[in-house]
């Protein structure tokens, strides 16, 4: 966030001192994580005019051409290329990133491994790091695009014993958003998990029309 949110009001007009300004200018650049986040870094960074730009991604590599049969009417899993990888990027995958090494606080490079999928007796997917396939990438910035698994649990969310779906999220769901706990409400990111911030947004709305209904016994807000 650091650099596209500097970057973006940078290119509106914004004065932003080059001290606090994050430039990818000469530099190999290393993006850790995918999504529209990751390709946002890696678009930025070679307009900047990055020596190098490359992206990393913990989960193998999606196939060319999805079975159909199997993901119906999900969402299919396939390799899909943003318009900014396809201006210049490496990309790689089943990688996980072990440490940073750098020289008077400066990162110079990464240390990452190879890593292998596999499922256990109960269909869960497991990681595990691939014996003596250690390499180092060279990395004179790295930019942070990883997501999230589901909402932090300790503190509120155990304080209130929220009932919680198969992935951890806030269970609610999308008629009155209402939790397992009475007078508590839950939508966009905390319900559904790492998404848009369109569906937040949406999310939010409806939300706000809920509650406005459970405290007033109607509502004239928008749905």
């Amino acid at each position: 966030m650091e650099l596209l949110t500097k970057n973006t009001k940078r290119v509106l007009g914004d004065d932003i001192p080059e001290e606090e300004f994050v430039s990818a200018k000469d530099k190999h650049v290393v993006v850790i994580g995918g999504g529209d986040t990751g390709s946002d870094c890696i678009g930025t960074s070679n307009r900047h005019g990055a020596t190098s730009v490359t992206q990393i991604e913990i989960m193998p590599a999606p196939p060319e051409h999805p079975n159909k049969l199997i993901t119906w009417p999900d969402w299919p899993m396939k390799m899909r290329t943003s318009t900014s990888q396809e201006e210049g990027c490496e990309r790689d995958f089943a990688v996980t990133t072990k440490r940073f090494i750098g020289e008077n606080g400066k990162v110079t490079g990464i240390v990452c491994a190879r890593v292998d999928w596999s499922q256990d007796e109960n269909g869960q997917w497991k990681m595990t790091e691939i014996e003596g396939s250690e390499f180092t990438l060279q990395a004179d910035v790295v930019f942070l695009a990883m997501g999230f698994l589901h909402p932090v649990h300790e503190g509120m969310l155990d304080e209130l014993g929220l009932a919680k779906d198969a992935r951890g999220n806030v269970s609610a769901n999308t008629d009155d958003y209402k939790t397992s706990l009475d007078k508590v409400f839950s939508a966009g990111d905390m319900r559904r998990g790492q998404s848009l911030v369109v569906w937040a947004i949406r999310e939010g709305r409806q939300a706000a029309r809920s509650v406005d209904e459970f405290l007033m016994g109607s509502t004239g807000l928008p749905r």
